[in-house]
């Protein structure tokens, strides 16, 4: 017994030993602590718990779970976005959270109308019929021996920021623009069936409809059905999850979520648009005359700070503390080309750096290297443009034309304010 202490107190002091003639050489990371100073901290100087015992067999969880560690990691619900039943009800991406253009599954934004249907993929049947020369009823077997492609695309609720016509309604990163997720979407291109089928001239509307017991309806313009919209199967490597429409779905890129049909079962081909609920009494703008935008589908170009956020604040950072501040940017338009970011509210602006894959109609991540200063007031803004040549507007320029009566497509540029605690706010900049 004497003889393991005297072995363990010898190896802690051949330790601080190391600590103390290495500390004068060390390169201090971002926002790292010292050698020197790691002397004093359990977790550097004894061999930690997890290295001492026996870890998980391969068989279990064969079907892999996140760290019980990322239990905050999750979509968040709210009573004042769901009907009462949370059946026809959204769950938010916790953006704040996320790496990269990619969302897990898991973490993807959930919006459903009477809840998630769980379809037999045996009894699955899709319909394809109307102005097509050749109309067909489609297994889930026969639909996947068409060609298949993969793209990356995020999908976006045209609610997202939608409660914040006003001014902002939640102190939350997550609720403010969480309805919104980016995922690599494998399945077919429509266009591809149709040369298979044969489109007949007058066709000039799609209409997607749904198997759920909402049986979701939107007519699309065949102009998009032939440009890039999908059928897709497959999420990020596997099948799609039941919330976001097992085992079929449409992908309409760029444009708003809502198109986007879920539990895919029928696609109808006319020469007049449907008028569906959900594009009539639903999913318009509303203008300051008393008339509504119908129509209207691309989600415009749009950016926000990621971090800091209030779910990540700034009150652990020193005066002089180096620190990446970082966002996402987005359009349906096209293809982000540029990110300014302001740390006055948008008086004055620096170029943020793009990171990694810039696709079209995709997540784009950016950031900027900063220099905290203890006690500094920052009230940071993003402003994103397209290859299409859109520029995100600011509040004013935005309110001008739609009033403030509309639920969808707000893409005003956000401002986040950084008190001098390091606390963040998700506040809005009026002129």
């Amino acid at each position: 017994m004497d003889n393991k202490k005297s072995k363990k107190d010898l190896e802690l002091s051949q330790r601080r030993e190391f600590f103390k003639k290495t500390a004068a050489l060390g390169v201090t990371a971002l926002g790292g602590t010292t050698l020197l100073a790691s002397q004093d901290d359990p977790a550097i100087m004894h061999h930690v718990p997890w290295g001492q015992k026996w870890g998980d067999p391969v068989t279990k969880n064969l079907y892999g779970i996140p760290s019980a560690y990322e239990h905050n990691n999750i979509r968040r619900t709210t009573k004042l976005l769901a009907s009462g039943n949370y059946r026809a009800s959204i769950a938010v991406t916790p953006i704040h959270e996320s790496e990269g253009i990619i969302t897990p599954n898991g973490l993807f934004f959930s919006r459903s109308h009477g809840g998630t249907a769980h379809v037999d993929p045996n009894e699955y049947r899709l319909m394809i019929h109307g102005l097509v020369k050749k109309p067909i009823v489609l297994t889930l077997k026969q639909l996947k021996r068409y060609p298949s492609i993969t793209r990356t695309h995020f999908i976006e609720c045209p609610a997202n920021g939608g409660q914040e016509w006003r001014g902002p309604q939640f102190n939350s990163l997550q609720f403010a623009k969480g309805f919104m997720a980016s995922a690599e979407w494998t399945g077919v291109y429509i266009k591809t069936i149709l040369e298979d089928l044969g489109l007949k001239p007058e066709a000039r509307w799609m209409l997607a409809e749904g198997s759920d017991n909402s049986e979701m309806g939107r007519s699309v313009p065949v102009e998009k059905v032939l440009d890039d919209a999908m059928i897709v199967w497959g999420q990020n490597g596997e099948a799609l999850r039941p919330e976001q429409g097992y085992p079929v779905r449409l992908l309409l890129p760029g444009w708003e979520g809502n198109l986007c049909v879920k539990w895919l079962k029928r696609l109808e081909f006319a020469s007049e648009p449907w008028y569906a609920k959900e594009e009539t009494s639903k999913y318009t703008a509303l203008k300051p005359d008393g008339k509504a935008i119908q129509h209207f589908y691309a989600n415009e170009v749009n950016s926000t700070v990621v971090s800091p956020s209030p779910e990540i604040p700034w009150t652990d950072l020193k005066d002089g503390d180096v620190v990446e501040i970082e966002g996402l940017a987005w359009s349906g338009m096209g293809t982000i080309t540029n990110v300014d970011l302001s740390f006055d509210g948008g008086k004055n602006y620096v170029k943020a750096n793009l990171k990694g894959l810039v696709l079209p109609k995709s997540w784009t991540r950016w950031s900027y290297m900063h220099r905290y200063k203890k006690g500094e007031v920052l009230l940071l803004t993003s402003r994103s443009m397209d290859d299409a040549g859109y520029i995100q507007p600011s509040i004013d320029e935005e309110v001008s034309v739609m009033g403030v009566e509309s639920v969808y497509h707000r893409n005003g540029i956000e401002t986040w304010e950084v008190t001098a605690k390091g606390e963040v706010n998700h506040v809005q900049i009026r002129s």
